[in-house]
């Protein structure tokens, strides 16, 4: 049951423009304590510009956004833990300094976190590890310290970017169960993610963004009632292939030894069993709600062509292969091409004459070194100008 104690977050008609790309487009949602809420979509939807935008990282082009009915304040960041979809940890730092520096950054003492840290160390199994470096660690590990880092100020209101990444099944399970827990806690967690099955168990309500709109909403139950229209889950042996030409199918989602079929409204799912009789050797045959997978395939569809691949791109605001790239960061790596031809050509030519004299080539060595740092300074600044993220 969804608990329904208080909003926590509440988002309306927000907008946000990259340029001529609109990334979002009027999403509102609303988000209560106690609640799991999935926000999902394909590749270059606007998920995490969506959550970026939310938590005051970009600023928006149009909405009004709201924590327990009040504006984003930089005291709302101490009440808010998010996990980035691109990692943010210090490879060299130890584990537990790490941890300790993310608690400080919300306001927790050394002496206050640190407990805290052992405590999720141990349960994510690292507890013997504290003293590792990151850069030791698994990436699966990596990831479990990365939301230590957004648990550890003890939030009301969580915000996970694609946080089953990297984990194997084992710690998938376990990831879940410390989701579930904080949400007996009345602590609100929104989470984006690819991986359908982690939604369908877990999450209260779902919002589905499609090209930076919303395309569906609602609580879980709602939505499978809305598109629970004579589904028929089978398992078999052989050759499946021809289900999807039966007359009676309306739609089939067919794997190796498996498929999700909807059935014609006018038939019903017994109808379906004499066309098998003979063709495959039947395993499983039930009757069910249609998965969240079928369902996002359903609604999103699977583009086709690279121009549609490419629409998605640019409805995240990522950039296209024909914008013009940006002056300064043209300059910098223009510099940068210079003084490297340069730099190997004196270079051959005091190796060719036997020259003792490097004082030049030193010289032309430092120079690439230093346009080399300037050319990928300009890069990380078009990033950070267009795309923003990061752990914070």
């Amino acid at each position: 049951m969804v608990k329904t104690i208080g909003l926590m977050l509440k988002v309306q008609n927000l907008r946000k423009e990259f340029d001529t790309v609109v990334a979002v487009d009027g999403v509102s949602l609303e988000v209560h304590r106690g609640e799991l809420f999935g926000l999902l979509g394909p590749n270059g939807a606007g998920k995490t510009t969506t959550i970026r935008t939310i938590l005051n990282i970009i600023k928006p082009n149009h909405g009004e956004i709201t924590f327990d009915a009040r504006p984003f304040t930089h005291e709302t960041w101490n009440t808010i833990g998010y996990l980035p979809e691109e990692r943010g940890l210090y490879r060299k730092s130890r584990i537990l300094n790490t941890i300790l520096y993310f608690a400080s950054l919300k306001g927790v003492s050394h002496e206050a976190a640190r407990p805290r840290a052992h405590a999720w160390l141990e349960r994510f199994g690292l507890g013997d590890r504290f003293n590792d470096k990151v850069e030791e660690l698994s990436k699966g590990n990596q990831q479990k310290v990365q939301l230590i880092t957004a648990l550890i100020h003890e939030p009301s209101l969580l915000v996970l970017d694609e946080p089953f990444s990297g984990l194997d099944p084992v710690n998938q399970v376990l990831l879940k169960d410390v989701l579930m827990d904080l949400r007996k806690k009345d602590i609100a967690i929104v989470f984006s993610t690819h991986q359908m099955e982690q939604v369908e168990k877990m999450c209260d309500t779902i919002c589905l963004i499609n090209k930076g709109k919303i395309v569906l909403e609602g609580s879980l139950r709602q939505v499978k009632q809305q598109y629970g229209k004579n589904s028929v889950h089978i398992e078999f042996d052989g050759d499946g292939s021809f289900l999807a030409n039966l007359p009676l199918v309306k739609k089939a989602n067919i794997y190796q030894n498996y498929a999700e079929l909807e059935l014609v409204s006018s038939n019903r799912p017994s109808d379906l069993l004499g066309h098998l009789d003979g063709k495959i050797s039947l395993r499983k045959f039930e009757v069910v709600e249609p998965s969240l997978n079928s369902i996002f395939i359903d609604v999103v569809g699977i583009p086709t062509t690279p121009q549609e691949s490419e629409g998605r791109a640019a409805a995240s605001g990522v950039r296209r292969s024909g914008k013009p790239m940006d002056q300064t960061l043209r300059k910098a790596l223009i510099s940068l091409g210079l003084t490297l031809v340069i730099t190997i050509i004196v270079v051959l030519t005091r190796l060719q004459t036997d020259s003792d004299d490097w004082a030049l080539p030193a010289v032309l060595l430092g120079a690439v070194g230093f346009t080399g740092y300037k050319a990928w300074s300009a890069y990380r600044k078009v990033q950070e100008k267009e795309q923003p993220g990061g752990n914070v």
